[in-house]
């Protein structure tokens, strides 16, 4: 069993929950960038929750199915159709041999998801399914999906499951992101701090999976004499660690937030760091949203990453 990709769509890549457990050694953990998305497309066709899933981000792929399959669309709002007939995203469907998936214009967020009942069969290195591109390894070939690959997958699935209203993500073109501030917020002035944390932040089209940057005002730095081992530019300091979802931002302009395919370490001074629960939002976040970047206690992060626990809990019991 198996799907030909006629057209690659952008940025088109197998992913499943990631790698976790070598960032200290460069390797990120990857996975899919909207973990809640790609969840929901295997539950809605019957998969465990590590199951590998296509990514599509702003522009979806050109599919043929080669034998009958159970497939789901999640993520981003984007038309998509089978055979040219619009279907349902967030519903599992079945396919036929010889159908052939594609999808309109970007509506709203920017990632898709697609699963099929067993699963994208690609091998797994070091323990996941999940495409590094920037290293050559893992999902597909370890590189984005082009036209003429040819994926092979499992068998399975339920058509006609459907995800609740209330347990689709909410996605929107003005958010408030949650942030912890630190390690090195204290670089900025108070003025620049204020600054990062009252303007408002529009994505830019440099955006992918190894981060989001964005534009808005300048930010002002305190003076300082340059540290041994760091860069000259006032927003450098000493070569460290940088968090998955941390946000620096080089030469006090165009914060950056850092996702699952970003370098585990680096020279930039981190300024505050997106909540767990909040990475994928960022993730649905296309060129444009408009972004305000909102500090939470530590406390009320680790009560928002229960909280979207629980959501992943719901969604196991509503398509089980």
């Amino acid at each position: 069993m198996s799907i030909e990709v006629i057209s690659p769509g952008l940025g088109c890549s197998v992913q499943d929950r990631g790698r976790p457990g070598y960032y200290d050694v460069g390797i990120p953990p990857s996975g899919a960038l909207d973990l809640q998305s790609a969840l929901a497309a295997n539950l809605l066709v019957g998969n465990g929750p590590d199951a590998p899933v296509i990514e599509a981000a702003y522009l979806g792929p050109q599919l043929r199915f080669t034998e009958p399959a159970v497939i789901a669309v999640t993520g981003a709002a984007m038309e998509a159709r089978l055979n040219g007939d619009v279907v349902p995203q967030w519903e599992s469907l079945a396919v036929a041999t010889g159908d052939e998936l594609t999808f309109g214009y970007l509506q709203q967020g920017a990632r898709i998801y697609l699963a099929v009942g067993g699963g994208i069969d690609v091998p797994a290195v070091l323990g996941s399914r999940s495409t590094y591109a920037v290293g050559g390894f893992g999902g597909f070939q370890g590189r984005a999906l082009q036209a003429g690959d040819v994926l092979a997958h499992g068998a399975g699935g339920t058509p006609g499951r459907v995800v609740p209203d209330h347990l689709r993500p909410a996605l929107s073109r003005e958010v408030d992101v949650r942030v912890a501030l630190g390690l090195y917020d204290y670089r900025l002035t108070a003025a620049g701090l204020d600054r990062f944390l009252d303007s408002t932040w529009a994505v830019s089209p440099v955006a992918d999976r190894m981060g989001l940057r964005y534009t808005g005002p300048e930010l002002e730095w305190v003076d300082r004499e340059q540290p041994f081992g760091a860069g000259s530019d006032p927003s450098n300091i000493v070569d460290a660690g940088y968090p998955i979802g941390s946000i620096q931002v080089p030469g006090g302009v165009e914060p950056i937030v850092l996702h699952r395919d970003a370098v585990s370490g680096g020279g930039y001074a981190m300024v505050a760091t997106v909540i767990s629960a909040d990475l994928d939002l960022v993730a649905q976040c296309a060129p444009g949203t408009q972004t305000r970047f909102v500090p939470v206690s530590l406390d009320a992060a680790v009560e928002a990453r229960e909280a979207a626990r629980q959501v992943q809990q719901q969604l196991r019991s509503a398509l089980q």
